[in-house]
């Protein structure tokens, strides 16, 4: 029925993608798929996470896979019930060592709408670091374990701008950034009063990332699209994937929650934008 909001990491000369995929009982699942080049994919005929019950009971939505010292780490949304509502969303984190078999780790927070989550590609000072987003802004949390993420470490590091017209409204995080010698090339995306999903992209600092070198004003990528205007949810690109391969990045994004589409940048131009836009 549906494809959307894929992750996509390269991994050992193939592009590998974790894709949403609702039926026609409108449960999210998690597919697989592979590709040489990124555009002809080969998938799976069965999911490789599916809901269990309970904080999934709806579905599993929205995968993001950071690889970290040779392990692969998936941050995915769980829909479902947690015993004060049946209709709540549960960041959650997953673990493999062979992108077809996940174990599940657990919750990064529960009892509030939190999601947009996945890990940074390396820890600082010895901590993993994740995004997450509490409405309406991107958040990070820390953590020694992957299952213990203090309270008192979570910090706010991008809200909305009230006075820019397309993220004005509400923001979080697409896919890991991207570590240059300039800071973490990020992107993100966010909507206005009329609800338009666009992405836009900011630059880090590598150490402190709640210091903001640059935030260009301008979105640089929305809905133009039939495909991306009209859909079972209209005017969205998504995003929670920007692999870089060869100097290009890759962004892979849900349009209209309905189709997976690509858009491509060399990298030198994306941080050319990121530190001066």
């Amino acid at each position: 029925m549906n494809v959307l909001n894929p992750s996509v990491i390269h991994h050992g000369g193939l592009f590998h993608m974790w894709y949403r995929a609702q039926g026609v009982d409108r449960v999210s699942r998690i597919g697989y798929a592979v590709s040489l080049d990124g555009v002809r994919w080969n998938r799976l005929r069965q999911p490789v996470l599916e809901p269990e019950g309970g904080l999934d009971m709806h579905g599993v939505e929205d995968p993001r896979v950071t690889e970290l010292d040779g392990t692969f780490y998936m941050g995915y949304t769980a829909y479902g019930a947690d015993g004060q509502s049946e209709n709540t969303t549960t960041p959650m984190f997953a673990r493999s060592d062979n992108l077809i078999t996940w174990d599940r780790i657990g919750p990064l927070v529960r009892g509030e709408d939190n999601k947009d989550h996945f890990l940074l590609p390396r820890q600082l000072g010895g901590r993993y670091v994740a995004f997450h987003r509490r409405p309406p802004s991107i958040w990070i949390a820390t953590s020694e374990d992957l299952v213990h993420w203090p309270e008192e470490d979570m910090r706010v590091i991008l809200s909305p701008r009230s006075d820019n017209s397309w993220d004005s409204k509400r923001i979080g995080g697409n896919g890991p950034p991207i570590a240059t010698e300039y800071g973490w090339v990020t992107l993100y995306h966010g909507y206005d009063e009329q609800r338009v999903y666009r992405i836009g992209v900011c630059l880090l600092d590598l150490e402190n990332l709640a210091i903001v070198i640059n935030r260009p004003q301008e979105p640089i990528l929305q809905p133009e699209e039939e495909w991306e205007a009209h859909g079972d949810v209209p005017n969205v690109v998504f995003s929670a994937a920007n692999p870089v391969v060869d100097g290009i990045v890759y962004v892979y994004y849900g349009a209209a929650d309905h189709v997976i589409g690509l858009a491509t940048a060399p990298l030198d131009d994306l941080i050319e934008f990121a530190r001066f836009g």
